[in-house]
């Protein structure tokens, strides 16, 4: 079987110094390898194509045959590594905390410890009969996350 270090290895040496980052790397038992890159402006099909043939050339189909796949990430799919939500700063997210508290709010800011979302509240203040809505801003940290995407508007 095909070690999934030595596909991100392979990856890592071909994109280089480019803004260019690995999401997921996956090799199955039948040598399915399936891998996700991003980078913060998108990726375009001809850079996934070049880490396609970087990973080809850097793997022998002699010694042992394999099924390859380069993709970028669903934008239905969970964040995978902190350089999505870098990423996608300035967008709608929904995050679903560890504890099972659902937050939708627009992403302000990412760094190495969390995230830092604006969210809208309904805070009721004394002597008044209506909650009026406000925006907050709240903190999350990564290890408090289950799930984090991108939230799909029409």
């Amino acid at each position: 079987m095909i070690s999934k270090d030595i596909v991100k290895n392979i990856i890592l040496s071909a994109i280089g110094e480019t803004s260019i980052f690995v999401v997921d790397v996956k090799v199955d038992s039948a040598n399915r390898i399936s891998v996700e890159v991003d980078k913060p402006e998108g990726i375009t099909i001809e850079e996934c194509v070049r880490i396609s043939r970087a990973v080809e050339s850097g793997l022998n189909r002699e010694v042992e045959d394999f099924e390859l796949e380069v993709s970028s990430p669903g934008l239905t799919e969970p964040f995978k590594v902190a350089e999505q939500y870098h990423k996608n700063c300035g967008r709608q997210v929904d995050v679903v905390k560890r504890d099972g508290q659902k937050i939708n709010g627009l992403l302000q800011h990412a760094d190495e410890d969390g995230i830092t979302l604006e969210v809208k509240a309904k805070i009721r203040e004394a002597g008044q009969k209506r909650a009026k809505t406000v925006m907050q801003n709240v903190t999350v940290n990564f290890s408090d996350i289950k799930t984090a995407k991108v939230t799909i508007t029409f």
